[in-house]
């Protein structure tokens, strides 16, 4: 019971009245809270990289959190790798994956996706692209047109420097022996040899810089640009000729896709290769969303494309 004296509480009651109206309020409920933040995609989250072998698809987020399928994107397991920020993957010949991160190091995942571990590099000081060769040695390029190369798994590198103020922002190797690199003021670089050395031919017309580049075999290749500009090149880079892109968008990645070259980049948008010129894919229910990563679901008339706000997106292929 509350106390008065001379019509006022008595002193220290205040406090006792608080603390019983603080105990009969119910406790908030946070399950839902709870419930988002344990949600393998966040809103936060862009995807940057993507890449897939026949048991899992891996995905690498800006913020450092590596997310792995196992039912072709319909579900996702989410790893964080410490600091990182994932910004390019390669599939390796024994199925596992390698996947770049913009600090500096190279993250191996098993094939199955539930080994992670880090290894690292000190150039190029900005590393924009990762390969795995023929013979699973792995391959980093970026700023100052560097290429680092490591056959045993980042214990140790060597380094090639090509001597110029460009940065490469592709590299594929397309067999064991012949690997081409692509990057800013149309800068191509080829290796017949593994990648022991490096031969420069002459740059893409109009300092054209590469956001993307796909390689069908030694001969036949694409790169994408500013402005949804497709070159393509049939004689392994040193001619190249403009395709129509009836999408009219700017492709971030290419791919092959069930034999035939696709592309997703901005608007949502995805493309295909149809006699020498660029078609949009339609799909159900498409957002205006930035595509910054996509691969093929191997197996599967399927592709999978990821953008910022957390959006990973499986795109049936089937009915075209």
């Amino acid at each position: 019971m509350i106390q008065f004296a001379n019509g006022r509480l008595r002193p220290g009651t205040a406090v006792a009245c608080a603390l019983l109206l603080a105990g009969c309020q119910a406790e908030p409920d946070l399950s839902s809270v709870r419930a988002n933040a344990e949600r393998p995609i966040q809103r936060f989250h862009v995807v940057q990289t993507l890449s897939a072998n026949p048991q899992v698809v891996v995905a690498g987020t800006q913020a450092g959190d590596l997310l792995v399928s196992r039912n072709a994107g319909q579900t996702w397991q989410r790893t964080a790798v410490s600091g990182a920020s994932l910004i390019d993957s390669a599939q390796c010949p024994d199925g596992s994956f390698i996947a770049l991160d913009f600090y500096r190091r190279v993250w191996s995942i098993s094939a199955d996706g539930s080994q992670v571990a880090a290894a690292s590099f000190e150039k190029p000081r900005v590393a924009l692209t990762v390969a795995c060769d023929r013979k699973g040695g792995w391959w980093v390029a970026g700023t100052h047109a560097r290429i680092a190369h490591s056959a045993d798994r980042g214990q140790s590198w060597t380094l090639t420097d090509l001597e110029e103020d460009a940065q490469i922002t592709a590299l594929q190797f397309v067999d064991e022996d012949y690997a081409i690199a692509v990057g800013e003021f149309g800068l191509v670089a080829v290796s017949i040899d593994g990648g022991a050395t490096w031969t420069r031919r002459e740059p893409i017309p109009n300092d054209f810089y590469p956001y993307t580049a796909l390689f069908a075999s030694r001969d036949e290749g694409w790169v994408s640009g500013i402005a949804g500009q497709i070159l393509h090149t049939a004689d392994g880079g040193q001619t190249w000729a403009r395709q129509p892109n009836n999408a009219q968008a700017a492709f971030h990645r290419l791919f092959l896709h069930e034999g035939v070259p696709h592309g997703v980049g901005t608007g949502g948008v995805v493309a295909r290769l149809e006699r020498d010129a660029w078609q949009p894919v339609p799909y159900p229910d498409p957002l205006p969303v930035f595509f910054g990563a996509g691969t093929s679901l191997p197996g599967q008339s399927a592709l999978i494309a990821g953008s910022p706000g957390g959006l990973v997106r499986v795109i049936g292929t089937q009915a075209n």
